[in-house]
């Protein structure tokens, strides 16, 4: 068995952590239910009585096989170089954030080196430096980095999830893994429904998988199926009446920031609109 320290905290881990070691965030234990197939984790989810329970099973999840191997791959014989030294989560994201959140972030899939390297959305690579600076530049973020778990940093009335919570090969999830771990985002709407305001969507597929969600819930979903696009906004209304403005944007990911496709303005404005009436 292989230890490392963890880069904050300096306690030695496995790779991938075993749940209810002490990784900070952690909210899994040896005991918490293990989806196994879609069917566990339709019913898994549905049964989460509140936001820790969902993420502490959300990072146990087994359903998906293709992206078991994947993540524990890199997580033990795939790690890039400059992390050779540390320990990988090798787990499923949970959701990061206030679980009385009023605004919903979400993603597309943890990064290989990032998500599944430090088991928190968004942190610990170039995606995860210009999303939580624009929310602190918002206030929604206690601090402008995000370098690894036990780090400091707290979000304030927002919540990030992501439509999948392992990381793909090639940043790809097939239709079926996408159709499974649906179920755990499903669940993440109908906990933030009673207070929820506003949703961002990062990219096409978060903005489908959350229309997809809407629909399912017995949210009032505007027809035709309203298009992607940066800064595109629809105006989905829960089944109790409450209005919740979905605002889109195009991905953080270094293929649109370091072209120019996605400014730090832009993301700003789009940002902006979530706290808007």
């Amino acid at each position: 068995m292989s230890l490392a320290p963890h880069p904050v905290t300096g306690q030695p881990f496995e790779s991938p952590v075993p749940p209810g070691t002490g990784w900070p965030g952690d909210s899994a234990t040896a005991a918490t239910p293990v989806a196994r197939t879609a069917a566990q984790a339709h019913a898994l989810a549905c049964t989460s009585p509140d936001v820790a329970e969902l993420d502490a099973r959300v990072t146990v999840c087994r359903a998906c096989p293709r992206l078991v191997e994947w993540r524990e791959t890199v997580a033990t014989r795939g790690r890039r170089a400059s992390f050779a030294d540390q320990p990988y989560w090798g787990r499923p994201g949970a959701g990061f954030g206030d679980p009385e959140a009023e605004v919903l972030v979400v993603g597309l899939a943890p990064a290989a080196n990032g998500t599944n390297r430090t088991g928190r959305m968004f942190t610990g690579d170039r995606s995860g430096d210009w999303l939580y600076a624009a929310l602190h530049r918002a206030g929604y973020a206690s601090q402008p980095q995000s370098l690894a778990s036990g780090d400091g940093l707290t979000l304030r009335g927002m919540r990030i999830v992501a439509a999948v919570r392992c990381a793909p090969p090639g940043n790809k999830p097939t239709t079926a893994e996408k159709a499974t771990c649906a179920h755990w985002l499903d669940r993440d709407l109908e906990l933030a429904a009673p207070r929820l305001r506003s949703m961002l969507a990062l990219g096409s597929i978060a903005w489908d998988a959350t229309l997809g969600s809407a629909r399912r819930l017995g949210w009032q979903v505007p027809r035709p199926k309203p298009r992607f696009g940066h800064a595109a906004e629809a105006v989905l209304t829960t089944p109790e009446g409450r209005a919740v403005r979905l605002v889109g944007s195009y991905h953080v990911s270094q293929q649109n920031t370091f072209t120019g496709k996605l400014t730090e303005a832009m993301l700003d404005a789009a940002v902006a609109r979530l706290g808007q009436v």
